[in-house]
């Protein structure tokens, strides 16, 4: 009887047997196949996870490199925000400095700011601008050997148009002040505003006269029918001129009329603080306000020493009959201590004579320590220059109250107040007697 075995075809370690010993009939695994299935896994998985730690490498520095670039970008942004706001600070810190105010925002809508640019500005609210004469191109010299001062005028241009159809006929008029009678003219130019005249001039007048003279140049517009209309003027005081100088030179004109409607005034001080003694020398007065009907006034000069507002001496100056342009040279004296010079003040007073009525005041200048402008700076020259009289050109001020029930009110108030000079308001110094001293003593100089 032949005995058949079944092989088992479970595969080892498979179903039940799997978890029980190996029989010692079963065949055991095959060691190769297993050393070939990890031949078969183990390379794979290594470069795999080499792969892996690359990627992961790559990530983070890709991660770096993104965050690197956001923080440069964000400090980027964070500076120009810092920087702008800087600047709005230090420009709100300007404008407020600019306009004196401290914590007022003073920012304009940009609607508001359109609308200032397009507002219209009133042609009457704009500032008037100096008008222009014109100018004078001229050259002066002095001949030491024959005592004799040459003056050329060269030629004008820009002068202001004084006819109709735009021009002018200019001429020029050449005299030495005080003395005015010794004028000299120029030739007549037809219709130009820049005429040529390349002329000169001589007058014979020894150097130490020279100096004390102010030479004029006063451009006229000629009008055959007419009053010559006056455009401009150039005053040179000789002193400050360089006689030796051969250059011309040019000179802007200025107003005949001077600075005032009410005229000017020159005068000089001089005070001696040993003696006490403040001295006023009246020298001449120039286009004075018209007073009488005729166009022309009487004029003289009143001048009182004043303390508080009240009146310590008075003394006037002889009249000048029919003329704007008066010339004095009449000297005043006064008796101020040294330790009251600084507490009075002096006025000088421009009066129109009237034989009829009430005299009219044309115009005043005060001087003292307490006043300011011109009149401060010509008393303060005198005081820091003792013993030297100050020559100083002075403009009238109107005065207050001059109608009259003012005049009334101050002639009842102060009863010493004449209505019109008499002969003996001016004294000379020869007619005080020489036993009685006056305190007051009055000089007039021919």
């Amino acid at each position: 009887m032949i005995l058949r075995v079944k092989r088992s075809s479970h595969r080892p370690g498979s179903g039940r047997l799997s978890g029980l010993g190996s029989p010692a009939g079963m065949t055991p695994p095959v060691v190769g196949a297993i050393n070939q299935q990890d031949s078969n896994y183990g390379p794979r998985s290594y470069s795999a996870e080499l792969s892996h730690k690359r990627g992961e490498a790559t990530q983070t520095y890709g991660m770096v490199l993104m965050l690197l670039t956001l923080g440069f970008f964000a400090t980027i942004f964070c500076a120009c925000c810092l920087r702008r706001f800087f600047e709005k600070k230090r420009t709100g810190k300007d404008q407020k400095s600019k306009n004196g105010k401290s914590g007022v925002d003073l920012r304009v809508d940009q609607d508001t700011d359109e609308l200032i640019k397009n507002e219209e500005v009133d042609p009457s609210t704009k500032p008037s601008k100096k008008k222009v004469l014109g100018r004078i191109n001229y050259k002066v010299e002095y001949d030491f050997a024959s005592s004799i001062l040459i003056v050329s005028i060269i030629k004008a241009e820009d002068l202001a148009a004084m006819d109709i159809g735009g021009t002018s006929d200019p001429y020029v008029k050449i005299y030495l002040l005080p003395d005015r009678k010794r004028k000299q003219e120029t030739r007549v130019h037809r219709k130009t505003l820049n005429p040529t005249f390349n002329e000169t001039f001589k007058f014979e007048i020894s150097y130490g006269d020279v100096m004390g003279k102010t030479l004029v140049f006063a451009v006229y517009d000629f009008d055959r029918f007419s009053k010559h209309d006056a455009i401009g003027e150039v005053r040179l005081p000789v002193c400050q001129l360089d006689l030796a100088s051969t250059a011309d030179k040019w000179k802007d004109l200025q107003s005949i009329q001077g600075d005032g409607v009410l005229g000017d005034i020159c005068f000089s001080l001089r005070y001696v603080p040993n003696s006490g003694k403040l001295t006023i020398v009246v020298l001449e007065a120039k286009n004075l306000k018209k007073m009488d009907v005729g166009g022309l006034s009487d004029p003289y000069v009143k001048i009182a020493l004043m303390q508080n507002g009240k009146r310590l001496r008075k003394k006037k100056t002889s009249i000048k009959k029919c003329t704007l342009n008066p010339y004095y040279n009449e000297s005043f004296s006064f008796e101020v201590p040294f330790e009251h010079i600084q507490k009075v003040q002096l006025l000088v007073t421009v009066v129109d004579y009237d034989r009829v009525g009430a005299s009219e005041p044309i115009g005043q200048v005060l001087l003292g320590c307490d006043t300011k402008g011109p009149e401060l700076r010509h008393w303060s020259d005198m005081l820091a220059t003792p013993r030297r009289p100050v020559a100083q050109w002075h403009t009238l001020k109107a005065i207050k109250g001059t109608g009259i029930l003012e005049f009334l009110q101050r002639h009842l108030n102060d009863p010493e107040i004449e209505m019109t000079p008499q002969a003996n308001d001016v004294e000379c110094e020869k007619s005080v007697p020489p036993s009685k001293p006056d305190p007051v003593s009055v000089t007039s100089f021919v």
